[in-house]
Order: structure tokens, then sequence, then C-alpha cells
């Protein structure tokens, strides 16, 4: 099945942190405290994922207080940190929705990344993906991850499923 096909289906996006929501770079401060960047284009795809009815949810091997308020000021409610087995994690989120894995997609960039791919009906990488999580993936973004890759994956599910033409048509009223 194409990757077009199976994003019609996705009612779940789950998503990595570091190399995907962020560039991957940890950035200290002169106290030593890490820093991260962040992607506006891609915060607004997830406010239009989720105005669209896509259950938005990230989980992240590390714990930060940078990603605690972005995930914040998003409104992610499934916001799961310090899970390296990530897999785990997701079943029990999909089950909270009472979701097959064929209506999960997930998007990743590293070996971390692996179980997930592999269990969700579509798995999906940025572009500067690790090579082996390419292979895994059926839909791999032209951004990088933290450059706006998170938006076109979700740009790309709102197309499959139909649903960009009206956003744009009504976004007056959805800002």
């Amino acid at each position: 099945m194409q990757a077009e096909d199976l994003a019609r289906s996705i009612s779940l996006l789950v998503l990595d942190v570091d190399g995907v929501m962020t560039d991957g770079g940890l950035y200290y401060d002169d106290e030593g405290r890490v820093t991260k960047r962040f992607n506006v284009q891609d915060g607004l795809g997830i406010k239009l994922a989720q105005a669209a009815g896509i259950t938005v949810a990230v989980i992240t091997g590390l714990t930060s207080g940078a990603v605690e308020a972005r995930i914040r000021s998003l409104g992610i409610q499934d916001y799961h940190a310090g899970f390296l087995h990530k897999s785990e994690c997701i079943d029990s989120i999909r089950r909270k929705h009472n979701l097959e894995w064929s209506q999960v997609a997930y998007l990743g960039d590293d070996w971390v990344d692996f179980g997930p791919l592999k269990l969700v009906g579509l798995p999906m990488a940025v572009a500067n993906a690790q090579p082996e999580v390419k292979a895994l993936a059926r839909y791999v973004t032209t951004a990088n991850g933290g450059h706006g890759a998170v938006r076109e994956a979700i740009r790309f599910l709102l197309a499959e499923q139909g649903l960009l033409d009206s956003m744009l048509e009504s976004w007056p009223e959805q800002a």
C-alpha cells in the first residue's frame, strides 16, 4: 500500500523531539543549561492537525524544561518524557484513544525510533534521518528535523485526508 493510502486512516501522529521537532542540536548557555530550537511553522502544523481531529502525541527519551514549555504552548495532552522504549508508550496512547496500529503515524530520525517505525501504520522519517530509519519509512520529508519537517508531514496527512483545501479556505475563521 502506498503512503498516500496509509495516510487516509491516520488519527494519531506521534512525534519524536530531538532531531524531529528540533534540529537535534543541544545549545548550552554559560550556566550549563540546555536550550532547544523549535520551528514556528511546525507548531502551527501541530495546531492544524489538532483542529482537523488528529491527535498529536510526543515521546522523547530525554527530559527538558524547554520541551515541556513548548508542549504546553501547543496544547499537546499526550506528552511522555524519559521513555527509551517508545513502542510500549505508543501502545498505551493508542489503546487510550481506542485506535488500531493502522491509524497511527510516527515521525522519527534515529535508531531509537526503530521500534515505533516497525509497528505503526504509517512510518515516517525526516530528510536528515539515519539511512536505516529512512529505509523503514513509507514517507520521508524533504525538510530536515527542526526545519519544517513536522509541518510537511502534517500537510501530507491533511492533504491525503482531503482536509487541507477546506482548512485553507476557512483559515481566517480558524485563526
